[in-house]
């Protein structure tokens, strides 16, 4: 049975199934011997169908082709490979119904589902009937298990999507308890305008049991890291905090001047605050693009580390953020900065001198080692998203695809970022930590001085985005890079490093992140450069000087947005 318990949390005959469904990463335990009825009826439970569905399964060999499993002895050789190879989960893929024809696709089966950069999943761990999820919690809340908080840096909580309990991830698999919302069978999940009613076990509610225990109702206790991020908040914007101005703070406070930006989710608008004549950008997101959990906790992180980064010489940090008395839109008020992003410098410049990419990666450098130091890995590092102050530092922006929680030695496994700065490991499917983020300063650092990609991708016949995604990917995974005989061995060599595909063996990516910053600022590309202390002090002089003006100066943003009206319409965010 997929039923784990205290016994199974370290027991060596378990094994991991991650089954992928329909957008959805179902992880269960199951126990070894497994027979292939129980194998397939817990599947189809899993995913919420009938004990009658026909399904077909194919698990992920261990060159990455999938192998369907349709009988005891494939599930018997399937599980017998992974132990030899030294696996530590079966991949598996479940579709509805079975191929038309012995070895045709089946209905919704074709070559990107094997490729996880389709999309992100959603991530479910079954245990006792529960459905958990990884979930970053906004208050204290005590874990069911053993009603210690979950709460402090690389905090992880898991919450059952149906009954809501919560645990620390450490303890999922020792929850004994079923779930409340699937004892008749295939639960169903509730509306989301349903209210939500603590689940009772043996006549007794939940949040009763145990020691006072919370872990259906969110503490009033503040978090203790909010309140230092609101005082530097405060002390940042003369008085006006994240947290009173949530209360306080209104777009009416503002008067909305010109577009600066817009992605696929948001727009982000330059706004004067009316009282103070202060300046800042706007980043307005529609409430419909985040309907569901997930798209709510990326939200939240994103608002997380914008009050984390709200300290940082070189991150954007947040004023403020409020929604529309309609309810319809959130508003972040973050930083405005004058100087435009690295990819509109670059667009004029076509490539730097060696001087200014050292002293923008090593500001970068700073900025990802705080990120890492506080437990974030970015995961979205490019041009676009490295923007230049009025004196010409820089500060990286937009926190969207970051993955908080991340502790020493901890990894994720989730496919985002943009595709060219996409490291290998994240390709192969492995799981990564901050690994990831220094491959793509490689990849930065290449472009600012070679002036193009190392990826580019070139010949292509026909005009369909997707082959060309799948090409970029095979160069990165296995095309040797080219470094540029116009570079200095010093440079040359700091590429090699940053862009090495093995990530145990790549620049910066010690498992002690301290010392894999030492590492990076005694390279020979920095060693005679840069003065660290005076750089993390934003005492060196930039070799770069934007000239704004003023705070309302726009010559560095791209004139598609700039020349756009400010208007809020009910069809744009």
């Amino acid at each position: 049975m997929y039923v784990a318990n205290e016994d199974s949390m370290s027991s060596s005959e378990d094994v991991k199934l991650k089954t992928r469904f329909q957008g959805q990463v179902l992880v269960l335990y199951a126990k070894i011997p497994l027979r292939m009825e129980s194998f397939l009826n817990s599947l189809r439970e899993a995913c919420k169908q009938t004990y009658n569905q026909p399904i077909t399964v194919k698990w992920i060999d261990e060159e990455g082709d999938p192998c369907t499993i349709s009988s005891q002895r494939e599930l018997d050789e399937a599980i017998r490979l992974l132990h030899a190879n030294g696996e530590a989960e079966l991949n598996v893929h479940v579709f509805l119904g079975i191929p038309p024809l012995p070895g045709l696709p089946c209905h919704g089966e074709d070559k990107t589902v094997y490729r996880r950069g389709a999309r992100r999943w959603k991530k479910f761990y079954h245990v006792n009937g529960h459905r958990f999820q990884a979930k970053r919690l906004n208050r204290r809340v005590q874990c069911f298990f053993c009603n210690d908080y979950i709460w402090g840096l690389g905090r992880q909580g898991y919450r059952c999507a149906d009954c809501r309990l919560c645990v620390h991830k450490k303890c999922h698999r020792a929850v004994r308890q079923p779930c409340g919302d699937n004892n008749s069978g295939i639960a169903v999940m509730p509306s989301p305008s349903a209210p939500l009613i603590a689940p009772k076990f043996n006549g007794t509610t939940m949040d009763r049991i145990g020691l006072d225990n919370h872990a259906f109702k969110e503490s009033e206790i503040e978090a203790e890291h909010m309140t230092v991020q609101q005082g530097l908040a405060e002390r940042r914007t003369g008085g006006v905090s994240a947290k009173s101005s949530k209360w306080a703070v209104s777009l009416n406070d503002f008067n909305l001047l010109t577009v600066i930006g817009r992605g696929s989710y948001a727009k982000v608008i330059q706004a004067e605050h009316k009282k103070t004549g202060a300046v800042y950008a706007i980043k307005i997101i529609k409430k419909q693009m985040f309907s569901d959990d997930e798209d709510i906790d990326w939200v939240q992180t994103e608002k997380s580390v914008f009050e984390t980064a709200s300290n940082h010489p070189f991150l954007v940090g947040l004023h403020s953020c409020f929604q529309a008395n309609t309810d319809s839109r959130l508003f972040f008020v973050i930083e405005f900065v004058p100087g435009g992003d690295l990819m509109f410098h670059m667009q004029r410049q076509r490539k730097l001198p060696e001087d200014h990419a050292r002293f923008y990666s090593a500001e970068i450098i700073v900025a990802l080692h705080f990120l890492h130091s506080r437990g974030i890995i970015y995961r979205d590092l490019k041009l676009d998203n490295v923007l230049i102050d009025a004196e010409g530092h820089i500060k990286l922006t937009d926190y969207g695809m970051c993955k908080e929680n991340i502790g020493p030695g901890d990894v994720t496994s989730t496919f985002c970022g943009t595709p060219n700065y996409i490291a290998p490991e994240i390709l192969r499917g492995e799981d990564y930590g901050f690994s990831v983020d220094w491959w793509a300063l490689g990849v930065l650092m290449y472009e600012m001085m070679a002036g193009r990609s190392p990826f580019d991708v070139v010949g292509m016949v026909g005009d369909v985005e997707q082959n060309t995604e799948d090409y970029l990917f095979q160069i990165i995974l296995e095309k040797q890079i080219r470094i540029p005989r116009s570079l200095s061995v010093k440079a040359a060599a700091i590429l090699k490093g940053f862009l090495n595909k093995d990530p145990s063996e790549r620049l910066g990516c010690n498992l002690n992140i301290d010392e894999a910053l030492e590492e990076m600022k005694s390279h020979a590309f920095f060693r005679t450069s840069i003065d660290w202390e005076l750089l993390e002090g934003r005492q060196v002089t930039p070799p770069y000087n934007p000239s704004v003006s003023s705070d309302r100066d726009l010559q560095h943003f791209d004139t598609t947005f700039t020349d756009e009206a400010p208007n809020l319409t009910p069809d744009d965010p």
